[in-house]
């Protein structure tokens, strides 16, 4: 694989920004996005498309943390 050009890099960019604006619009759903999704992964190297995925996963995560907070596991109890 050759590494994408600047032009290459920014179509891929743009793609993936209009999946995540679909993808934010209808709630994750990604059966309401599949053109989006099918020009995401047309315009953009595989192992991009892996990463930004990941990357939505993250951030989304990211997001929920910071807005409802962090609740640990129940774990073991120790005695202080």
């Amino acid at each position: 694989m050759t590494a994408p050009n600047s032009a290459e890099r920014r179509v891929c960019w743009d793609a993936r920004d209009l999946l995540w604006k679909c993808l934010d619009a209808n709630h994750d759903s990604a059966e309401a996005c599949q053109k989006q999704q099918s020009h995401f992964e047309d315009k953009c190297p595989a192992q991009w498309v892996r990463y930004f995925s990941k990357r939505r996963d993250f951030l989304k995560y990211k997001e929920r943390i910071q807005t409802e907070g962090f609740t640990p596991a129940e774990g073991p109890r120790q005695n202080s």
